[in-house]
């Protein structure tokens, strides 16, 4: 159900995805190095954060461009660019992270593993660049980090995570961590749910080659969570779960399914 890539065969293909290979893991290595560094740099410049998501958005159009993959952005009507907005989006590839730093508009971090931020310079410019880090294996840990993200959010801007928590390799979604949804209700923003599609062609989990091929970020109308409150959780939860699996071309399995943080 997951929309990928036409699978091409022949010499040409070959070339590509292996030129697409060479060039897309040549360019993750250098440019995260060097504008890794200017993001570090320009992390404390005001207004804080604006400098760094910009070097963030260069990274990701230079990935997307040596990898030979070409990015769709579709939005919801209801959309308003100078909202603000929880995004929670499917995950199925590294793409995806480029990917949506391209396609939301205006300021806004994101939520990442905490593995990430252990990688240097990589992750140093990640935190100069605002996002939060998650560890869900620590319950405590993970506590701490929803609540720097409330607090950053209540200051401006948007919020994005990836509710599975991981890449999923199937076409049904996994269950949903409950995180982004306690982060909607307690600050009152809505939720837009955000379906991916072709990342997992363009590079798989767990691979390192890459096809070149087309990635469609799809941004639904925003669901209101006011309308809901905590004690309608689970039905907020199932209905994001509808929209996104919608999105994303997927199936959305139980949809209240619900996975512990």
């Amino acid at each position: 159900m997951s929309a990928s890539n036409p699978e091409t065969r022949g010499p040409a293909a070959f070339l590509s995805k292996a030129l697409a290979t060479a060039a897309g893991n040549l360019y993750l290595v250098v440019a995260s190095l060097v504008l890794g560094i200017v993001t570090i740099a320009v992390g404390g410049l005001p207004p804080r954060g604006r400098w760094s998501l910009a070097v963030t958005r260069l990274w990701s159009a230079g990935l997307l461009r040596v990898s030979g993959v070409r990015l769709e952005v579709r939005r919801a009507a209801e959309l308003d660019p100078a909202a603000s907005y929880v995004y929670l989006a499917n995950h199925q590839s590294l793409f995806d992270i480029p990917a949506v730093l391209l396609a939301v508009r205006g300021p806004f971090r994101m939520v990442a593993k905490q593995s990430l931020f252990r990688i240097p310079i990589f992750g140093w410019a990640l935190s100069a660049a605002g996002f939060v880090s998650v560890d869900r294996a620590d319950k405590a840990s993970a506590r701490q980090s929803f609540a720097a993200a409330e607090q950053r959010l209540r200051s401006g801007g948007s919020i994005q995570l990836f509710p599975e928590g991981t890449r999923s390799t199937g076409d049904t979604l996994l269950p949903f961590k409950r995180g982004g949804f306690l982060l909607a209700l307690r600050t009152g923003l809505p939720i837009v749910p955000v379906g991916i599609r072709g990342t997992r062609a363009v590079q798989a989990p767990r691979q390192r080659s890459i096809r070149p091929g087309t990635v469609e970020v799809r941004f639904g109308a925003p669901i209101a969570v006011r309308d809901y409150g905590v004690r309608r959780k689970r039905e907020l939860i199932a209905e994001v779960r509808r929209r996104l699996a919608e999105l994303a071309g997927m199936s959305a399995g139980e949809v209240d399914e619900v996975a512990e943080e």
